[in-house]
């Protein structure tokens, strides 16, 4: 790959911020098969003057900038669900899988980032494309957050619409109900496997109580992910999308006491996450998306992603942000539109720029200094 210009990336360069795109299309990476878009998205990151690598868990990483100011991270995921859709342009459309979900937004936040320090960022920033977001252990937000310095603002990359800021995600608890019963005809009155299975779900749904589903970002919204088994042996599997402060570990309790039997087990448990219209990355992009002439919407979904699992251990500034239509997330005909792509990348550039110059997002090693320089305090000073 020929090395490009930094400063020529975004909407001054459109056909190659375009190809960006389409040639991490064109590598098929289902969840926990990432290894050759990962070399892919290194290999270019390189050529845009990051140092870049694949880390232990798989994401390929990428930082740009060496400047004394803050640090802030865009991280986006590379894995996409299973199935292969042509990579093609068709008018004003980028069609291919993971155009939306999320390579689109993953794409926009290299071609960001290189363009933000070309233009004079007075800090660092690292690009992750993580792995396993679509699996339930998000593996490689995970890694990063438990071997990954910690940044001053993160940014997170899902489809959003590019004039549309995410500022919260419902959290996610994974259930599975396993029961065996001795085998026995059909006739018999004994409980079957079956009807036992049949049986947990609606006593879940009576431990939830009657205010439920994910029409309100505050009431539980279950899902019965999965049956299978017969008489003899049956499981399930269940999840719950949960409401900020929810306590999972007394909705377990109540379930594993209400059950008759077989085995109730906890697979995966992510928390809840929000900030609010005043948080610095929040700020930044509303006014990115407002200096396009256009009115920001803030969001918060009852779906889930890294940023929750982020947010259980980094309290920074965040947000999540991305070009393209979740609608169309996992889709057969999934697509993103070239102007709305395009679009992102001159947001998030602006709202880089902005988050560079905020008092507010100040790099921790800089607070350090000033605390030891000011000298001791308290009523032993001097």
């Amino acid at each position: 790959m020929t090395t490009h210009p930094a400063h020529d990336i975004g909407s001054s360069s459109q056909p190659y911020a375009v190809g960006v795109l389409h040639g991490m299309l064109q590598v098929d990476s289902p969840s926990c098969h990432e290894g050759e878009v990962a070399a892919h998205i290194v290999s270019l990151m390189r050529d845009l003057g990051f140092t870049a690598e694949i880390d232990a868990a798989g994401n390929a990483v990428g930082t740009i900038g060496r400047g004394d100011g803050p640090s802030v991270m865009l991280l986006g995921h590379m894995d996409t669900i299973p199935g292969h859709i042509p990579v093609r342009v068709e008018g004003d459309r980028l069609y291919g899988r993971g155009a939306v979900d999320a390579k689109g937004p993953l794409s926009a936040m290299i071609c960001a980032a290189a363009t933000a320090v070309a233009r004079g960022f007075p800090g660092s920033l690292t690009v992750v494309g993580a792995v396993e977001e679509e699996t339930p252990s998000s593996r490689g937000a995970m890694h990063i957050r438990a071997d990954h310095a910690r940044p001053d603002a993160l940014i997170v990359g899902e489809p959003s619409g590019w004039d549309t800021v995410v500022v919260g995600y419902k959290g996610k608890t994974d259930l599975s109900y396993q029961v065996r019963c001795d085998p026995t005809h059909p006739s018999n009155p004994a409980p079957k496997a079956t009807e036992l299975l049949c049986g947990a779900w609606a006593t879940l749904l009576d431990v939830l109580g009657p205010d439920i589903g994910n029409h309100s970002f505050a009431t539980p919204g279950p899902t019965l992910v999965s049956l299978s088994g017969d008489m003899a042996v049956a499981e399930a599997e269940f999840s719950v999308r949960t409401p900020p402060l929810y306590d999972v570990d007394r909705l377990v309790d109540q379930l594993t006491a209400k059950l008759p039997k077989g085995r109730l087990e906890l697979i995966n448990s992510v928390a809840a996450c929000r900030t609010d219209r005043s948080d610095p990355v929040v700020r930044a992009l509303s006014g990115a998306i407002r200096a396009q002439h256009h009115r920001p919407v803030w969001k918060v979904k009852s779906g889930t992603s890294d940023m929750n699992t982020l947010a259980e251990v980094w309290d920074v500034p965040m947000a999540t942000y991305g070009p393209g239509d979740s609608a169309l997330d996992h889709a057969d005909n999934e697509h993103i539109l070239i102007e709305d792509y395009l679009r992102g990348i001159d947001v998030l550039v602006r709202a880089l720029e902005a988050l560079g110059a905020d008092p507010a997002v100040r790099p921790a090693l800089s607070l350090l200094t000033a605390e030891r320089s000011s000298g001791p305090t308290g009523p032993d000073s001097p």
